[in-house]
């Protein structure tokens, strides 16, 4: 499996009109913004894009617009979620027509699993799609995590080719990397505020929500890291920090498609129950979003 995951990967938001329905033109202009601002893959419906919204019609509708409008410029990763294995390769498959790079696969919802179990969930997953696949960690979320001892076993099978790691867990990080170590296994860092520190303990880049909102600047962290400016590579990552911290204000992802609609990307509201933030909160988004040059 030669693909490597790697750079700054905003997981983008949906954009739905005021009926709740997939914005196609606001799509499309959202995956030109983004990827004009330099980042250097695109992630459609994972947390961040609302996933458990849509069926799965509606799932491949998302991803045709993606990958139509990417024309290849950079890859297309979709996330592929769901609470049980076998719709879980049902999303796999449509991935799959709709012609993305890889797929992200979020551990499963709900039912509480052994470690046993969630290696078998994405064996077999990898067992039934020749795309590239990214284990998804978000225990927060999920309350289910994949152990760095799991995630080691995981990556003998080919085509799982990286982590990304959203448990905020610096030390479960660096020990995804240190029992990886030499293997075609790439982490991808989860958490926007830990960027700069995951790419020093050697992660491949980061799937950022606050790059929908601060594509250059997230961008940056990874660039000038690359190009060894650290200094300037650790000046960004401090510089995005508190949009990352405003995003504990609402019920996630509603300050990140509230700051894109303040920088005049109309992406719509998020489903409910998910609701908009009280005004006091806007206006302290507005002045995080103002000390960070982006009004």
């Amino acid at each position: 499996m030669g693909f490597t995951p790697k750079g700054i990967i905003p997981p983008v938001i949906t954009p739905l009109t005021k009926d709740g329905k997939f914005n196609e033109p606001m799509m499309r202009k959202v995956v030109n913004h983004l990827i004009d601002k330099g980042v250097h893959g695109l992630f459609p419906l994972g947390t961040t894009g609302e996933f458990y919204a849509f069926d799965h019609g509606e799932y491949r509708y998302i991803l045709d617009v993606v990958v139509d409008e990417t024309k290849g410029r950079v890859p297309v990763y979709a996330g592929a979620t769901h609470i049980t294995t076998r719709e879980t390769v049902a999303q796999a498959k449509i991935a799959a027509e709709a012609g993305v790079d890889a797929i992200s696969v979020l551990t499963t919802m709900f039912v509480s699993q052994t470690q046993e179990e969630v290696y078998q969930f994405y064996k077999t997953v990898a067992e039934n799609t020749e795309l590239p696949i990214i284990i998804y960690n978000n225990k927060p979320k999920t309350n289910v995590t994949v152990a760095p001892a799991t995630a080691a076993r995981l990556a003998e099978i080919d085509n799982i080719v990286g982590i990304k790691d959203s448990t905020g867990d610096f030390t479960n990080t660096c020990e995804y990397r240190r029992l990886t170590k030499g293997m075609n296994f790439h982490v991808l860092m989860g958490r926007d505020t830990l960027i700069f520190a995951a790419l020093c303990c050697g992660a491949a880049g980061a799937i950022a929500s606050c790059a929908n909102v601060a594509p250059r600047l997230t961008a940056d962290i990874y660039d000038k890291f690359q190009a060894g400016d650290m200094q300037g590579a650790l000046e960004a990552q401090f510089k995005l920090a508190p949009l990352r911290l405003a995003c504990n204000m609402g019920t996630f992802p509603e300050v990140i498609k509230e700051g894109m609609m303040m920088e005049g990307l109309d992406v719509g509201k998020c489903l409910e129950p998910i609701q908009e933030l009280l005004p006091e909160e806007k206006e302290k988004l507005r002045k995080v979003l103002q000390e960070m040059d982006l009004l």
